[in-house]
């Protein structure tokens, strides 16, 4: 499965003190069954004195293989563990869905 391998490799790469991937395929206008969305909750030491945008380059990078594959969004939230008991230990909601149709592709 999709997402085994892309927690099996954020696991690998980032000792996380809290991982959670979750499959959002199904809130998307895609096949059944389709492993296309992913939302990504990440808390790490490795983020200590990162942006974001570093943190999330560092992600993508971990899973190019999976976004070359069809991964289609990541939606990222990374933390080091200050930030996330700050955030008394609680992920973000996921947008809704844009559109998009199960017979185009905007890759």
């Amino acid at each position: 499965m999709v997402r085994q391998e892309i927690e099996t490799k954020l696991r690998a790469a980032f000792k996380p003190s809290h991982l959670n991937v979750i499959d959002e395929s199904y809130r998307h206008n895609v096949p059944a069954g389709s492993e296309s969305h992913f939302k990504v909750i990440l808390v790490s030491n490795d983020f200590s004195e990162q942006r974001m945008l570093s943190r999330h380059r560092s992600v993508y990078s971990v899973l190019a293989q999976e976004l070359e594959e069809g991964v289609h969004a990541l939606a990222l939230h990374t933390y080091t563990e200050k930030e996330w008991a700050e955030l008394g230990d609680t992920g973000l909601a996921s947008p809704a869905c844009r559109g998009g149709s199960t017979t185009t592709s905007t890759l």
